[in-house]
C-alpha cells in the first residue's frame, strides 16, 4: 500500500490537482493521519455574492450549505473537533440588517440540522460569549446543546459572539478569582492548567486551521489555542468550499511534518 506521500506525487504527476474528483482525493486520505481538531475560519460570503450581483444575505445562506456539508464530511471521516468561527465579537460592527440576517440564520441552522445533527451523534457546543446573543438565538443553541450532550461522535463547537482575546481575559479573571478565593496557588499556573479555563477546555488544541477567501490573518481566531497549529489557505470563498476542497486541504496537512520547534527528524 503507498503511504500519503507516494500516493499524493502519484496523484499530482497524473493530472493537476485541482481536477482530481472527489472520490480520487478522498482515496488518497490516510484515516489513521487526520487531524484530531479542524479549526476553520469560513471567510468569502458577502464577496460570492457581490460577485454574482446578489445581496449579502444570500451569500450567508450559501454559507450555511457550505457548513452544512463540511460537518457531515468531517462526521463521515473521523474527525474528532470541528471548530468554525460562526460570528465574531467584532461583527457587531456590521450594519444592523447583516447582523439581525446571520442571527435569523443560526436560529434557522439549528431549527433545521438539530436533529439530523443528533442521529449523526454530533455534540454541539458553542463558544463565546453566549449571553450577548439575541434571546431566540440563546434558547435554540440551549436545546441543540442539551439535545446531543450526551453524543460520542464529533464535537461541533461553533464560534458564536468570540474573539480570542476576550476568551484569554475569561480566563485569566476566573484564574484570578481562584487565587483571591484562596482556591489555587500561583504556582499552580501553567499551560496546562491556564487552559482548562479557555472555551475549548478539555480538548485538544487545532491541528489544523483552514482559512478561506485568501485572507493572511488569524482575525481574532483561537489566539491561545493556535500557537502550534498548521495553517492553510485556500482563495476559495466560503460557500464554494466544497469536500472536494476539504480533502485537498487535508492531505497537505498529512504532508506536513510537525515539529513543535524542534528540528526536523
Amino acid at each position: 500500500m503507498l503511504d500519503i506521500k507516494q500516493f499524493w506525487s502519484k496523484l499530482t504527476k497524473s493530472k493537476p490537482v485541482g481536477v482530481h474528483t472527489e472520490g480520487e482525493l478522498l482515496e488518497a486520505l490516510d484515516r489513521s493521519k487526520l487531524p484530531q481538531h479542524l479549526a476553520i475560519i469560513m471567510d468569502g460570503n458577502g464577496r460570492w455574492a457581490r460577485r454574482r450581483g446578489m445581496p449579502r444575505g444570500l451569500g450567508h445562506r450559501a454559507g450555511v450549505e457550505a457548513l452544512r456539508s463540511t460537518v457531515k464530511a468531517c462526521s463521515n471521516l473521523g474527525v474528532k473537533v470541528l471548530t468554525v468561527y460562526a460570528f465574531s465579537t467584532e461583527n457587531w460592527k456590521r450594519p444592523r440588517d447583516e447582523v439581525n440576517i446571520l442571527m435569523n440564520l443560526l436560529i434557522e441552522y439549528l431549527q433545521k440540522e438539530v436533529d439530523d445533527l443528533h442521529r449523526n451523534k454530533v455534540h454541539i457546543q458553542a463558544i463565546g460569549c453566549i449571553h450577548d446573543l439575541p434571546q431566540e438565538a440563546q434558547v435554540e443553541l440551549k436545546r441543540a446543546t442539551e439535545l446531543t450532550c450526551k453524543n460520542n461522535g464529533l464535537i461541533l463547537n461553533l464560534a458564536l459572539n468570540y474573539g480570542g482575546r476576550v476568551e484569554i481575559l475569561d480566563a485569566t479573571r476566573k484564574i484570578a478569582a481562584l487565587l483571591k478565593q484562596g482556591e489555587c496557588r500561583l504556582e499552580d499556573i501553567n499551560e496546562e492548567f491556564f487552559g482548562r479555563f479557555l472555551y475549548t477546555g478539555g480538548m485538544p488544541d487545532p491541528d489544523l486551521l483552514i482559512r478561506t477567501s485568501g485572507e493572511m490573518r488569524v482575525s481574532n481566531f483561537l489566539l491561545w489555542q493556535s500557537a502550534y497549529t498548521e495553517f492553510y489557505v485556500t482563495e476559495t470563498l466560503w460557500p464554494d468550499f466544497s469536500k472536494a476542497q476539504l480533502f485537498k486541504a487535508l492531505l497537505v496537512y498529512q504532508q506536513r511534518e510537525r515539529r513543535y520547534g524542534a528540528l526536523k527528524s
